[in-house]
């Protein structure tokens, strides 16, 4: 099978080296050093129990058009950088070309193919010129939700952290042949996947930490055991998760475990760092939106107040918009 990765970091990069280990026909999309390693060196990974290999059958480029039509694209940039790309992605569109999106939090196309009252509304937050809904075919989408937690130690390097699951589904719950041969793949490259008719509530249950674990650790600097450990974040997290269940709930959303059960599952991961943390100590341009912005403009469309979710976007909002105008990151460092 043709693969591009579009984004070979953390999750594509974890993707990519798994598929073209399996014996897949991968095209890895990146820049700057990380894409120089590849070209030099192939993709090493190191899984979290010390074992290591390297994709060496893998294309790397920088350029969409050079991969040409592909039988798969995973579409593995943070949501905010989608735009940069959008125009491109048609390049790599065949007859049958299936996509696949492993951002954090609520994806751009969540209404379409949703058939409720939203049905096919567009999320100003997510895709506010609406470049990605004109660019990236809705109908060619398959609902990806992400589990493992990896990291790039250095160019050319990713890092298995923990987990293996990538639960997918057609965003009307369809059973269809092609999310059938992409559960299939996911299963020959050593992933565990289920196919399921409701990608949109297990979207949720990933955004429901993501939307408050993410930014308080931004904030404070918290791994995800000491915010879970310290009683007033632990509240914290517990409120802007109540929050966004009630607006997910007023959108059909069904919640499969607890505020608390999902805390707790948290607290088990231990002293990690999220990745808007990583971001922020990176200096990178953090997922607000995609997390947050796009939760509170769920929670207008459905006239539900989301106060404690409101309070801590407009604290990550301004954070953001300090490290990109100083091109800096912040680290705690020693007194």
């Amino acid at each position: 099978m043709k693969i591009c990765i579009v984004g070979a970091g953390a999750i594509g990069g974890l993707m990519g080296a798994r598929f073209a280990l399996a014996g897949e026909e991968v095209t890895l999309v990146d820049q700057g050093a990380h894409l120089a390693a590849i070209r030099k060196n192939g993709l090493k990974l190191i899984w979290e129990d010390g074992s290591e290999a390297v994709a060496r059958n893998v294309t790397a480029t920088d350029k969409l058009a050079e991969a040409g039509p592909q039988d798969l694209v995973i579409l593995a940039l943070k949501a905010h950088y989608l735009e940069q790309v959008a125009r491109q992605v048609p390049a790599l569109m065949g007859p049958e070309t299936v996509i696949v999106t492993v951002q954090n939090g609520i994806p751009w196309w969540y209404f379409h193919k949703h058939g409720g009252p939203h049905d096919g509304h567009r999320l100003e937050s997510l895709d506010p010129t609406g470049v990605l809904s004109k660019n990236i075919d809705g109908d060619r989408i398959v609902g990806c939700v992400v589990y493992p937690a990896a990291d790039v130690p250095e160019p050319g390097v990713i890092h298995h952290v923990e987990g293996d699951r990538f639960p997918i589904g057609e965003l009307d719950g369809s059973e269809s042949a092609r999310v059938q041969g992409l559960y299939d793949l996911l299963v020959k490259a050593g992933f565990r996947s289920r196919v399921l008719d409701d990608i949109r509530s297990e979207i949720w249950l990933k955004a429901w930490g993501n939307l408050s674990f993410n930014p308080i650790s931004a904030l404070t600097h918290a791994t995800l055991a000491e915010i879970c450990q310290f009683r007033d974040t632990r509240d914290l997290a517990a409120a802007m998760m109540a929050e966004s269940q009630a607006i997910a709930e007023a959108l059909g959303i069904t919640f499969r475990h607890t505020i608390e059960k999902r805390i707790a599952g948290a607290e088990s991961v231990g002293a990690h760092k999220t990745s808007m943390l990583q971001d922020v100590e990176l200096g990178r341009s953090l997922e607000v939106e995609a997390l947050m912005g796009a939760v509170l403009e769920l929670g207008g469309l459905t006239g539900i107040p989301a106060p404690s979710i409101k309070a801590v976007y407009a604290c990550v909002k301004l954070l953001n918009k300090i490290m990109l105008l100083q091109g800096a990151g912040v680290r705690v460092a020693a007194a």
